[in-house]
């Protein structure tokens, strides 16, 4: 295959954005990021409102003008119009894929990918069991190497603590971070246990002040957002990982890494965060944080390397001349 031009169309979620970052990583591009900002009424209306469409992505945003990219992977609702206006101004060439669901018919796409836990299936519908991510083997090496030396005093084994926080169906209260630290210190007496936390910028500045004052009666490390984000090196140090319920982001790239994963419960929860978690829970990749400790042979998730196998695959029948992919590549 040609050297792909590739464009990534989003709102800058950085959550949603980075699903895209890792498909377009995993099949080798470097893309060119565009940062939608709709205009009305299409802010207001879309995706169902796809009249004009050309005119739906306004100047406060990136401009989407020719010549027009091989491979536009978009996400997020206000992505759906403005990756419609590219599919057609350019003469249906543009491979077009959308990664959660648009919430309008998938034909009129070359490739939807869902999680299991949305319910859209069906032809040119691609189900994963988790989020794609940019979390790969080599980039946790790599990291691991780098910054090995400054969590050496660590005993092992190494927890990685990923904490999340507040958002739209989740709550991390003080009460709720001074249980979850109290089970941390206990955890790590009682096996001897480092531990490796990062907070989230949902955390709050009080619930962190509260972690990291039950972290210095252990020995750990909690990163304090300043210099190189250690996340990767985290995951690729760690001989488990500990991630709160609230990110599906977070638990996949956690489960990306093949190591025991325990999840740890915040208050509140969807319908659809719980069959994700019941899913990989039925599947053995995450346990309860409950105060048992076990090291476990995991599987890793690798939703995002198939995914780029189907996407090479599906954009080879298209140049082919095929009259739709979407009648001749099925997910």
């Amino acid at each position: 295959m040609h050297l792909i031009n590739c464009w990534i169309v989003s709102d800058g979620k950085p959550g949603m954005e980075n699903q895209c970052l890792g498909l377009a990583e995993a099949l080798g591009i470097t893309p060119v990021i565009k940062r939608v900002k709709l205009r009305t009424p299409w802010r207001q209306l879309s995706p169902w409102l796809r009249l004009g469409k050309r005119f739906a992505a306004g100047p406060a945003g990136d401009s989407l003008q020719p010549p027009w990219p091989d491979l536009v992977i978009a996400t997020g609702r206000h992505s759906v119009v403005p990756a419609l206006s590219i599919r057609q101004r350019s003469g249906n060439r543009t491979f077009s894929v959308q990664i959660q669901d648009p919430v309008i018919h998938p034909r009129h796409f070359d490739m939807v990918v869902v999680p299991g836990h949305d319910r859209l299936r069906g032809n040119g519908v691609w189900v994963t069991e988790g989020a794609l991510h940019r979390v790969t083997p080599d980039k946790l090496a790599s990291a691991a190497a780098r910054f090995a030396p400054l969590y050496e005093h660590l005993p092992r084994p190494r927890i990685a603590v990923l904490i999340g926080g507040n958002n739209g169906v989740y709550r991390l209260t003080p009460t709720i971070m001074n249980d979850f630290a109290e089970r941390l210190v206990h955890w790590a007496r009682d096996v001897g246990a480092g531990l490796m936390v990062t907070p989230s910028r949902r955390t709050g500045s009080d619930n962190e002040a509260l972690l990291r004052a039950r972290m210095g009666e252990v020995p750990s490390v909690v990163w304090d957002g300043r210099g190189e984000n250690p996340y990767f090196a985290f995951l690729g140090l760690a001989d488990a990982i500990v991630v709160t319920c609230d990110s599906v982001s977070m638990i996949s790239e956690a489960c990306s890494t093949g190591k025991p994963v325990y999840l740890a419960s915040l208050e509140g929860g969807s319908a659809k965060f719980r069959a994700f978690h019941d899913r990989l829970g039925a599947a053995g990749l995450i346990r309860p944080f409950d105060g048992r400790f076990e090291l476990w042979q995991n599987r890793a998730l690798d939703d995002t390397q198939r995914i780029a196998v189907e996407v090479r695959r599906c954009m080879a029948l298209k140049a082919a001349n095929l009259k739709d992919s979407t009648n001749t590549c099925h997910g």
